[in-house]
């Protein structure tokens, strides 16, 4: 039976930047409940047609969440460990699932066993829980000793998971996250420097506590076949179609996503069958309204974002096309605090209403969430292909041209069928001597075209 992610619509929150959290942990003021936030964004997720949340780093930490501190109590910055509880209950009161940021290849300078190594050195029952540790060297930060920094970022320690009483902590810190929060799944932070044991030995830790719960791994570059199967993760981050669903729009160059769709989920696709996580921003980089060339273009950019193969994410704010752009030295213009009441009327609420129409309409189809992937039509502002499950077959045709144009497709295994126009209500399409002709494709939008064959 298919997971159930095949049937998701996720919304990616960053909790530290929402919620307006202080910058730097103090480690001693009184937890804040500054997690409550969120329970005014649940009718807008609602409206949107999400069910499953993507929670970024909530533990203990010292300033943005991926340096880790304790991994068994919530930021206090952010609430209490019952606040979390609470909320998650009331988003599976409402039909929304819960993901958490699982930050498990290093932790902060100020985790509790990284400062015992820097009081007993050598003697420290937890030196062993650290890569790379030489104690003839000094580290960056003065220390009698020096270790691996992820990727040269020293501030970040990286975790030695080939020890056993490290996997441990981490994995019992996942069992009481399981138990406790009743989370429906992981986000793994940097997947692709975690070693693989620890991965498969992760999969078998969840599986064993429920098997629909769901793993995946922020994967940027590789053959993600590696990751996503029984044995180690779910599901991984489609990076390769996050870069080709703007550069395409912004190069005049469908064929670029075109090529890589193909690549994924045609006929001899790579990845067919397999839930990749798609989406157009997130906490790493830049707000897709800062990339995108002409803000027209979020329109057919959402459009596949909804209707190709994959689980469709958006990220907190960016259905109202908020800019935000990195700085050298600091991704806060990516993660800012927002007020839902301010977004009520204006910064682009249509966008926000066709997203709506979008989710809408994926959940309504069981050929845009698991159906196979056909390419009809590729050119260098027109795009057009077929989704079919079953009966039911969906034909997406995109139009990223500032102009109106008509388009021909050659359909000749479906001559005599009706399809009908879901997004724009009230046209209809038959197929005439093996091709489709639609003579008006509307300026930066789409058709989705739907029929029972």
């Amino acid at each position: 039976m298919p997971h159930w992610s095949f049937d998701s619509v996720f919304y990616h929150i960053y909790p530290l930047g929402l919620c307006g959290a202080p910058k730097n942990n103090d480690f001693t003021s009184q937890p804040v409940p500054r997690l409550g936030k969120i329970y005014g964004w649940i009718d807008h997720l609602k409206s949107l047609g999400v069910n499953a949340v993507y929670l970024g780093p909530l533990f203990e930490s010292t300033s943005h969440g991926y340096d880790t501190s304790d991994y068994f109590h919530v930021d206090r910055r952010l609430g209490t460990d019952l606040e979390l509880k609470n909320l998650v209950s009331e988003l599976h009161r409402n039909g929304i699932r819960v993901i958490l940021d699982g930050v498990f290849n290093h932790v902060g300078r100020n985790f509790w066993a990284f400062q015992d190594l820097q009081r007993n050195g050598k003697s420290s029952q937890y030196a062993s829980w650290f890569y790379g540790l030489d104690f003839g060297k000094k580290s960056p930060y003065g220390d009698n000793f020096s270790y691996e920094g992820w990727n040269g970022h020293y501030n970040l320690v990286k975790l030695n998971l080939n020890n056993h009483q490290t996997r441990e902590h981490l994995f019992d810190a996942v069992r009481m996250w399981m138990d406790y929060f009743e989370i429906d799944g992981l986000r793994l932070d940097a997947a692709d420097c975690i070693d693989m044991r620890f991965l498969r030995d992760l999969n078998l830790v969840t599986k064993h506590k429920r098997n629909d719960f769901w793993l995946m791994g922020e994967i940027i570059h590789g053959d993600y076949r590696r990751w996503v199967n029984d044995e180690i993760l779910d599901s991984v981050t489609n990076y390769e179609c996050y870069k080709g669903l703007y550069s395409s729009l912004n190069d005049k160059n469908y064929f670029e996503i075109a090529y890589s769709l193909n690549r994924q989920f045609g006929t001899q696709g790579m990845y067919k069958s397999l839930p990749l996580y798609g989406f157009a921003d997130n906490h790493d980089v830049n707000r897709i309204a800062s990339v995108i060339k002409k803000t027209a273009h979020l329109y057919p950019l959402y459009c596949l974002l909804f209707t190709m193969p994959g689980v469709p994410s958006l990220y907190y704010g960016s259905e109202w096309a908020i800019k935000g752009e990195k700085l050298k030295t600091s991704d806060d213009p990516l993660r800012p605090s927002l007020n839902i009441a301010d977004f009520t009327n204006g910064h682009s609420p249509d966008l926000a209403k066709a997203l709506m129409r979008l989710s809408s309409l994926r959940h309504s189809s069981e050929a845009l969430r698991r159906g196979d992937y056909t390419q009809l039509h590729v050119s260098m502002e027109q795009f057009a292909f077929m989704r079919r499950s079953g009966h039911e077959a969906a034909v997406i045709v995109l139009n990223s041209s500032e102009k109106a144009v008509s388009l021909e497709i050659n359909m000749p295994s479906f001559s005599g069928a009706e399809f009908f126009d879901v997004l724009n209500e009230g046209e209809s399409f038959k197929i005439k001597s093996g091709k489709l002709s639609i003579g008006t494709l509307y300026p930066s939008w789409a058709r989705i075209l739907m029929s029972r064959l």
